[in-house]
């Protein structure tokens, strides 16, 4: 029985075996553009060491799920931005994925331009067209999801995104794809996704306990199942320098708000 991952990533692939534009022309047209906004800069300025050092949040505009449907389907992608930044958000995360998210390289745009954060490009990477095409949409950092992607791949996506200036977020989910993510690409910003992509569930202790084999030098980020203050606070005390939060700033009714009690106070660090 196929796995909402598998039929993620099938859609995906067959779309990209289908695209036939040329990766050169896209990359004369990436390179004319104005130079990406930080992402992991952005990340690391939240959480400078000082006394009042804080856990960055990375805050999605996300319009539903394949699991649970609907979340805000009718959301304001530049009126949510510029919320998130009054809240303190250090970056954004937008879903891009139409079909299954109900994204889009719109709500990108749209959310990028009324703010001016770093934008992570939030959907499934599975072809060197898609990390171009993050860039071209006006994204500071595209997604590449370990689970989803070979070896020779993450190596060559992390080495496209360099080349056009793009950070690059490195999805994990348990201690082995920590290691490859290591071994693959630069691995300056690791996520670590509480979500299980094949079952849509969500573990609250999975990040807490990867935590230990992302090494200092590398920005840590936890995905998914972050809840309010306490799930916030169990990161950070784990060594997590950010957050990533979707699905509970856009179904609280306040995101503002519920976005401000993320901030908690972060533990001093070793170099990062």
């Amino acid at each position: 029985m196929a796995t909402y991952l598998d039929r993620i990533l099938e859609f995906h692939r067959a779309r990209a075996a289908a695209d036939r534009r040329s990766l050169d022309e896209l990359m004369h047209r990436a390179a004319a553009m104005e130079a990406p906004r930080g992402f992991r800069d952005a990340l690391l300025g939240s959480t400078a060491e000082t006394a009042d050092a804080t856990l960055a949040v990375i805050s999605e505009v996300k319009r539903r799920s394949p699991s649970k449907g609907d979340l805000f389907a009718e959301l304001d992608p530049a009126g949510l931005a510029q919320t998130y930044e009054a809240g303190g958000a250090a970056c954004l995360s937008v879903l891009t994925d139409e079909h299954h998210f109900g994204g889009s390289a719109n709500d990108l745009a749209q959310a990028r331009a009324a703010v001016s954060l770093p934008v992570l490009r939030k959907d499934f990477t599975v072809c060197a067209l898609d990390v171009v095409d993050a860039r071209l949409m006006g994204a500071d950092c595209v997604l590449l999801i370990v689970a989803a992607l070979s070896d020779e791949e993450l190596a060559n996506f992390d080495d496209l995104a360099a080349q056009l200036g793009l950070d690059v977020l490195v999805e994990t989910h348990v201690e082995a794809e920590v290691e490859r993510a290591l071994r693959t690409t630069r691995g300056t910003l690791i996520g670590v996704n509480q979500r299980d992509l094949v079952t849509f569930e969500v573990d609250q202790n999975r990040a807490v306990r990867v935590a230990a084999t992302i090494p200092d030098g590398v920005v840590k980020v936890a995905e998914s199942g972050v809840r309010g203050r306490s799930d916030a606070e169990a990161l950070a005390a784990a060594g997590y320098d950010a957050v990533l939060v979707g699905e509970h700033l856009v179904t609280s009714g306040d995101p503002g708000t519920a976005l401000a009690a993320l901030k908690v106070r972060r533990p001093p660090h070793h170099d990062r």
